[in-house]
């Protein structure tokens, strides 16, 4: 008798040590999909805060319509470039996207800098409230993309170690592509007036 006690004893290890394994990569891919599905959210937030902010300026610098066309055009090019989570294994992808989002930001910010040279501006209580928006959005995106670096780590880090790496080959899991600074990243955007 006792050794049927051992006999099911290891059969319910095993089986328990299968079931928490192959259920460990779908929930991290869930959580890299999700997590990404969040980046998407905050850009798209700003996205939607871009024309308000471009249409308070312009109420103030007319003449400042390059820095507004760029903004506009930053805006429109970042919409072009689309990444969900069938494509999240492609770094390409990801470095198209994000050289867009960079562009964005640096247009955004030289539109912002465009409020130093108009005092009444600067005081509008709308624009101040859009910029405060802005800032805030910049730093959810930042939050966001940390959210889903973590996730593509700890997925990465499962599916390449020992037993992720089994259930993996079973559902054929492979490594997600990360964020990347663009090259421009290092260098600090010119503001030009």
């Amino acid at each position: 008798m006792p050794t049927k006690y051992w006999i099911w004893g290891i059969i319910a290890l095993v089986l328990m040590f299968v079931i928490s394994g192959v259920n460990s990569i779908p929930t991290l891919d869930e959580k890299v999909t999700a997590n990404w599905s969040q980046v998407q959210n905050q850009y798209q937030r700003r996205m939607d805060l871009i024309p308000n902010l471009v249409n308070t300026v312009k109420g103030y610098a007319k003449h400042e319509s390059d820095t507004l066309k760029a903004v506009v055009d930053a805006r429109a090019n970042a919409t072009k470039v689309a990444i969900d989570a069938s494509n999240l294994n492609d770094p390409a992808t990801i470095a198209k996207f994000e050289q867009a989002q960079g562009q964005l930001s640096s247009s955004l910010s030289r539109l912002l800098a465009v409020s130093e040279n108009y005092p009444n501006l600067k005081a509008d209580q709308n624009f101040l409230a859009l910029q405060s928006q802005l800032e805030g959005t910049e730093n959810r995106i930042s939050v966001a993309r940390m959210d889903y670096i973590q996730a593509v780590q700890k997925y990465n880090v499962t599916i390449r170690t020992f037993p992720g790496m089994l259930w993996a080959k079973i559902y054929g899991a492979q490594t997600k592509s990360n964020f990347t600074a663009a090259e421009s990243a290092e260098k600090a955007p010119d503001v030009k007036f």
